[in-house]
């Protein structure tokens, strides 16, 4: 456990996985936190999160956004604080990526601080890639060109150690401002 800071603060993190990159970072950030910390899916998260100081809030990119099952996770929250997370087959240091988190925090109710949030690659669901291939045309971004096949062959690597690492470093990063707060 890396966690340093005052454990009396609840912490709880909450996720939407479609292939698993998600809960692994999920569990990374989670593995930074104080001991018993939970960490469920979106699906099976309270609704009433109040009590909580801090939630990490995860969510696999679909569309530009956080997906269907964790839009109603952050639409919804009831925490103080929240930290967003996502995993995304593109480069997370694109503007593409950038834009999918403010996307995703705008869904955040006005009540709730979002304190920081991260973002990491991800392999991308063959199913969905397949669905993409037939869907778009060659000339399109996500149609079936040289530079879609390279993309997911890169995102399929993650997330790796790197990537869990800079999750680990995030969740720390998130305690000490909420702590300091």
């Amino acid at each position: 456990m890396i966690f340093q800071e005052d454990e009396c603060m609840k912490y709880m993190v909450v996720y939407s996985s479609r292939t698993g990159n998600t809960k692994k970072v999920a569990e990374a950030i989670v593995s930074a936190l104080p001991e018993g910390t939970p960490c469920v899916a979106a699906a099976e998260a309270p609704t009433d999160l109040s009590s909580y100081d801090c939630v990490f809030a995860g969510f696999w990119v679909d569309k530009g956004t956080a997906d269907e099952e964790a839009k109603k996770v952050l639409e919804t929250l009831t925490a103080k604080k929240v930290a967003v997370f996502a995993t995304l087959g593109a480069n997370p240091a694109s503007e593409h990526a950038h834009k999918c988190l403010v996307s995703a925090t705008e869904l955040v109710p006005a009540h709730t601080e979002v304190v920081d949030s991260f973002i990491c690659q991800g392999a991308v669901d063959p199913k969905l890639i397949e669905m993409m291939y037939k869907r778009f045309p060659a000339d399109s971004p996500h149609g079936k060109n040289p530079e879609s096949e390279a993309r997911h062959a890169e995102a399929a690597k993650h997330p790796d150690e790197a990537d869990l690492a800079a999750a680990r470093a995030f969740a720390v990063r998130v305690t000490k401002k909420v702590s300091e707060a």
